[in-house]
């Protein structure tokens, strides 16, 4: 199984872009699925997760009313819509599948078994 991360980029602040995770061989229905971030020199921070089976969603504070997670009708990609972009936003955005069937999506690092590669997001000031 591959965990492709997808849709980064360069974006002036108040910009807007959608990234996309996807499962090749698997699909994503089943398990939690989260977005982290991580700034150069940081720890991976918590951004936004999705629960399996219909549960909910979290978001972290930081990002909470700009951006939203989701799954596309066939539960094959799991996207974040992030919407009026910071500066502070700037950095490589990882997804995470949590394949241990919980029903409870984790907001920490630990909670996830597996990681794609990361994509790059840059917002411009």
């Amino acid at each position: 199984v591959q965990l492709q991360a997808s849709g980064g980029g360069l974006v002036e602040a108040g910009g807007s872009l959608r990234l996309s995770c996807a499962a090749s061989g698997r699909t994503l229905k089943n398990y939690n699925v989260a977005w982290f971030r991580q700034a150069p020199g940081q720890e991976r921070m918590f951004v936004a997760a999705v629960a399996r089976a219909g549960g909910g969603v979290e978001y972290a504070d930081s990002v909470t009313g700009r951006f939203t997670i989701s799954r596309d009708n066939a539960e094959t990609t799991v996207s974040l819509q992030m919407n009026s972009l910071k500066p502070e936003d700037t950095a490589i955005y990882y997804c995470g599948v949590d394949w241990s069937l919980s029903h409870t999506a984790s907001v920490f690092v630990s909670g996830y078994d597996y990681w794609g590669p990361g994509t790059q997001v840059t917002v411009s000031s």
